[in-house]
């Protein structure tokens, strides 16, 4: 079963209950946000970056740590290009299942794998997004007190189930507006389609005019 359609009514009733989120960026400004969870990939992370360089647009990475160890050169092209890094938890288990110890050790073990492959103060990744987006008013507590910042998503395409390169695009340019944070994955699930999808994605949204920005360039 696919959930889809259920996205954008989580996002709206989710989203002013949740203010401390990052859920998007200005409406008034014509300025989204390409993220990519679950990387980085050794083959889909680098198909992906070819697409995005012959673009040339920036793109949002929030990475599980796991992932970095096991391709960290291919985190270090990512770094390399200047794109965005935040962390996605060491292995993806849901937040609200661990301790929040075991969610800091989380935390602290993906940054010491990115500052290991990228060669960058792990305490400079604040931005986190938790996997499967589930959270609890507890974790938000918690990534406060530790000085971290909850980044989350308005557009959900639900490409990790593949339902079709064509399928997922539709889906993002039925829901895309000013501000929108669109959430794919180059991981092992979702990423086998994840450079074709961006491919169909880029030229449709810079027809409508839209620039491609970072996380790091949305506030609250």
């Amino acid at each position: 079963m696919q959930f889809a359609p259920l996205f954008p009514l989580i996002y709206r009733v989710l989203q002013p209950s949740f203010p401390n989120c990052l859920w998007t960026g200005n409406t008034n400004c014509k300025k989204i946000a390409l993220t990519f969870d679950d990387g980085p990939h050794r083959h889909h992370t680098p198909q992906l970056l070819e697409v995005l360089d012959y673009y040339k647009i920036p793109a949002s990475f929030f990475w599980l740590g796991v992932c970095v160890q096991q391709a960290p050169q291919i985190a270090k092209m990512v770094h390399a290009r200047n794109h965005w890094i935040g962390l996605h938890g060491y292995d993806h288990r849901n937040f609200p299942m661990l301790s929040p110890q075991e969610l800091k050790d989380s935390l602290e073990k993906t940054q010491a794998a990115i500052e290991s492959a990228c060669n960058i103060p792990g305490q400079l990744i604040r931005d986190v997004r938790p996997p499967n987006g589930f959270f609890t008013p507890n974790t938000l507590k918690l990534l406060k007190k530790w000085d971290y910042r909850p980044v989350m998503w308005s557009v959900v395409p639900e490409d990790w189930v593949r339902p079709g390169v064509n399928t997922v695009t539709q889906r993002v340019l039925n829901q895309v507006q000013n501000g929108s944070i669109i959430v794919l994955h180059d991981g092992y699930f979702g990423g086998e389609d994840v450079a074709e999808t961006t491919a169909a994605l880029i030229p449709k949204l810079l027809e409508q005019r839209y620039e491609f920005v970072t996380i790091k360039d949305f506030r609250f």
